[in-house]
């Protein structure tokens, strides 16, 4: 699992920190950016993704997305934002984990 500086991360917890329903929602909204190839298989598109992060369901979104299709950026952020969720930048969420990875090593 690889989170970078160039990622958003839209958690599935509210800023009340209640978990957010249903539990499949991460996959719901990944695939709102997928398409199907000529083997007729769903792929996610490569700027979203589906990820557990520390137990909780979330969206790692690629910021070059709002470049690619800023459209699809902004609904994706428009939904977390209408739904109370908390965002997170990736840079944020890799230094917290670096610095506990270094805390346990």
């Amino acid at each position: 699992m690889h989170i970078s500086s160039q990622d958003v991360i839209i958690k599935g917890v509210t800023k009340a920190g209640k978990p957010f329903r249903p539990s499949d929602w991460a996959e719901r909204l990944s695939s709102v950016l997928s398409s199907f190839g000529a083997d007729n298989r769903m792929s996610y598109s490569p700027y979203v993704r589906p990820m557990t992060l520390d137990g909780v369901k979330c969206v790692v979104v690629d910021k070059k997305l709002e470049q690619v299709e800023p459209q699809g950026y902004r609904f994706l952020i428009g939904f977390a934002q209408d739904n109370d969720l908390q965002l997170e930048d990736g840079d944020v969420w890799a230094l917290a984990h670096q610095e506990t990875a270094a805390v346990t090593n």
